[in-house]
C-alpha cells in the first residue's frame, strides 16, 4: 500500500493541472471500488471548479467550490495519471511497469484547464482504493480523520506528544509506531527507516521511552527527529514505489534505493562501525527490518 510519502508525491504531481480547473464531467465506469461510490457523485461535481489539494495521511483531499471535498485512497494499486497534454506523460526511468490495462480505468475527471482539456484518471487493478465525498466544515469528525494524530511533517509531531502517548504503554515500539492514533500515516516502511536511524529495536517497549514524570527521554527525542526526517527525505526522493505503485505524471520515486534497512535481509548493517547484519521478523503480520547489534 502507498505509504504517506507516495500520497504526497501524488498530490504534488496532480496540482498543477487539477487547481483552478473546472470538472466538465467526473466519469463513473463502474458503481463502487473498495465501496460504493457516494449517491449523486458525478452530478456534485460537474460544472464545478478544483480549489485546491491537499493530503491527510495517507488520503488524498481534492477541495471543490463550494465547500466539498473529494476523499480518495488509493488502496494496493491505485494510481493516476495526466492525459491530453501535448507533452510526454511518462518522463523518467521505470523500475517497474506502470499499469496500461486501460479496463482497470474506472474514473476519468474530464477538466478544462488554462491550457485545454485534460483527462486526470483513475487506475486500479485491484480495486482496494475508493473515493468519498464529504463537506470541508465536517472532514475534521469524519470517521477517516476523527481519530488520526498529527502528521509526521515538519514541525506537527513533537516528543512530548508522543511522550503522553506512550507513556506506561507495553506494547512494542514498532507496533506504536504504526498506531495511527499515535501518529498520522506512518507506514512499515517508513517506520523500520526511523527505528533504525535512531538505533531503537522495534521490539523495545513504548513506555520506556518516557520517563516516570512523563517527559520523552533523549532516545523519544531522537526518534521523534528520525521520523521527521525520513518522511522528509522520501517526499523529496519521490516516494519508495514498491510494486506498481507511480507518481501521477507516470514517472517513479527512488528512495528505495536508499533504504537503509529496509527488505536489506541479511547485509551489513549501514550504521559506521556497525558489524551486525540485517534481520527480518514478523510483527503483527509485518515484516519487521533491523539490527539487533545497534538497535537496542
Amino acid at each position: 500500500m502507498p505509504e504517506l510519502p507516495e500520497v504526497e508525491t501524488v498530490k504534488r504531481g496532480l496540482a498543477p493541472v487539477m487547481e483552478g480547473s473546472r470538472i466538465r464531467r467526473a466519469e463513473l465506469r463502474r458503481p463502487d471500488l473498495r465501496f460504493p461510490f457516494p449517491p449523486a457523485f458525478s452530478e456534485a461535481l460537474e460544472g464545478r471548479r478544483v480549489v485546491s489539494l491537499g493530503r491527510r495521511a495517507k488520503y488524498l483531499l481534492i477541495d471543490i467550490e463550494g465547500g466539498d471535498v473529494v476523499i480518495a485512497h488509493l488502496g494496493m494499486s491505485g494510481s493516476f495519471r495526466v492525459e491530453g497534454a501535448p507533452e510526454a506523460q511518462t518522463p523518467g526511468d521505470f523500475h517497474m511497469p506502470r499499469s496500461k490495462d486501460t479496463r482497470h480505468d474506472h474514473v476519468v475527471f474530464h477538466l478544462e484547464t488554462a491550457e485545454g482539456e485534460r483527462r486526470v484518471v483513475y487506475n486500479d487493478p485491484r480495486r482496494f482504493g475508493f473515493m468519498d465525498l464529504a463537506r470541508r466544515e465536517d472532514l475534521a469528525a469524519h470517521a477517516f480523520f476523527r481519530d488520526l494524530g498529527p502528521e509526521p511533517t515538519g514541525n506537527t509531531l513533537d516528543a512530548d506528544h508522543i511522550a503522553a502517548r506512550f507513556r506506561n504503554r507495553q506494547t512494542p515500539l514498532k507496533a506504536a509506531l504504526l498506531d495511527q492514533k499515535n501518529i498520522a500515516g506512518l507506514g512499515n516502511i517508513y517506520v523500520c527507516e526511523a527505528l533504525w536511524r535512531s538505533h531503537l529495536s522495534p521490539e523495545r517497549l513504548a513506555g520506556t521511552l518516557v520517563t516516570a514524570a512523563g517527559k520523552p527521554k533523549k532516545e523519544l527525542v531522537a526518534l521523534t527527529a528520525s521520523i521527521r526526517e525520513v518522511i522528509a527525505d522520501a517526499i523529496e526522493a519521490g516516494g519508495s514505489t514498491l510494486r506498481d505503485h507511480i507518481r501521477a505524471d507516470g514517472s517513479l520515486g527512488y528512495f528505495q534505493h536508499s533504504f537503509s534497512v529496509y527488505d536489506r535481509e541479511k547485509e551489513p548493517c549501514r550504521t559506521p562501525g556497525c558489524t551486525g547484519t540485517i534481520g527480518r521478523i514478523v510483527q503483527g503480520g509485518r515484516s519487521t527490518f533491523h539490527c539487533a547489534v545497534c538497535q537496542k
